[in-house]
């Protein structure tokens, strides 16, 4: 089984103008419960600072909207005691 995690993007880093097809290498800073860590940001494009994102396996899988993100964060924390 794999998890997904939700985290807010907090900075978005953009590849150099120079690198081809630079959406690959897109990324941003993610925080998850306070816990930065870079994310690649390559299968959201669309993805803005703030916006929440589900995260595996350090790649962006879609966006969340804030209460299904806060729902899923709620449902972690009564798991994890």
């Amino acid at each position: 089984m794999c998890l997904a995690v939700p985290g807010q993007i907090v900075t978005i880093l953009e590849p150099p103008p120079d690198r081809e097809n630079g959406y690959l290498y897109r990324s941003g800073k993610v925080s998850f419960g306070g816990i930065l860590k870079e994310v690649n940001l390559a299968y959201v494009p669309e993805a803005t600072v703030g916006n929440y994102v589900i995260v595996h396996a350090g790649f962006a899988l879609s966006i969340l909207d804030e209460d299904e993100a806060q729902q899923t964060l709620d449902v972690l924390h009564q798991v994890r005691g």
